[in-house]
C-alpha cells in the first residue's frame, strides 16, 4: 500500500515538509509506502473550466497536473499539505487542486474514489482552521474518505526549526498517520472478505435556473 503526500509549498524543505515528513515517516514504521510529491515553485495556471479534459482525459495545461493524477491511479491514500497565505491555502496548491480534481472528474479517471485523504496546514500563527477547511471540501466532493486525528492538522512555525518545537502539531500528525494506516488496512480487509463498492449512480446536473 502506498500514501502520496504532496506538498503544495512553494518551498522544498520548509514548514509543510517538516509536517509531511513526520506523518510519512510514522506511515512507513506502519508499513506503509510513501512518496513526498513537491509541486514546485514554478507558476501554476489555474483551472479555466474549458472542457477539454472531458475529451482527451487530460488538462490542456500539461504540467505536473497531469503527471501526479498519473501517480494518483495507482495510490492507495494521499495527504494534501499547505502553508496558509492570508488565511486560505497558497495560490499554486489551489490551482493544482482545483485543476487535478476537476480533471479526474470529468476525466472519468475515477483516481480519488473511495481512497482516503487528509489535509495538512502549516501556518505561523492563524488562518489554519480557514485553511483546513478549505482542502477537505475536495475530498467530500470526491467521495474520499477523511481521515482526522486527535487535532485538526496543523503545525506552526516560521521555519522547520520551529516546527520540530511544536510538540503537540508533530503528534497530531504521528496520529494521522497510524489512522491512515489502520483505514488502509481495514478497507483491504474488506476487499479481501468480498465487501463490494457501493452502487453509483449517474451524477444529476442540475441549478436553480427555472422556466
Amino acid at each position: 500500500m502506498k500514501v502520496l503526500l504532496v506538498n503544495g509549498s512553494p518551498h522544498g524543505k520548509g514548514c509543510t515538509y517538516t509536517a509531511l515528513s513526520e506523518v510519512a515517516k510514522t506511515l512507513n514504521e506502519e508499513g506503509i509506502d510513501t512518496e513526498i510529491y513537491w509541486i514546485g515553485a514554478e507558476p501554476l495556471a489555474g483551472c479555466i473550466a474549458c472542457g477539454s479534459c472531458a475529451k482527451t482525459g487530460r488538462c490542456v495545461f500539461d504540467d505536473n497536473v497531469n503527471d501526479f493524477r498519473d501517480k494518483a491511479q495507482d495510490a492507495d491514500g494521499f495527504i494534501f499539505g499547505t502553508p496558509v497565505h492570508y488565511a486560505a491555502a497558497g495560490g499554486a496548491i489551489t490551482s493544482f487542486m482545483d485543476r487535478l480534481f476537476y480533471s479526474d472528474m470529468l476525466g472519468r479517471h475515477h483516481s480519488f474514489y473511495l481512497k482516503p485523504a487528509a489535509a495538512v496546514v502549516s501556518a505561523r500563527r492563524a488562518g489554519t482552521t480557514a485553511t483546513f477547511d478549505q482542502l477537505n471540501k475536495y475530498f467530500t466532493i470526491s467521495e474520499m474518505p477523511v481521515i482526522s486525528s486527535r487535532y485538526w492538522n496543523m503545525v506552526h512555525g516560521t521555519t522547520p526549526e520551529d516546527v520540530k518545537k511544536d510538540l503537540e502539531g508533530l503528534q497530531t500528525m504521528r496520529i494521522l498517520a497510524r489512522n491512515m494506516a489502520w483505514f488502509l488496512r481495514c478497507k483491504e480487509a474488506g476487499r479481501a472478505a468480498g465487501v463490494q463498492l457501493p452502487t453509483r449512480e449517474k451524477i444529476a446536473f442540475t441549478n436553480f435556473i427555472r422556466e
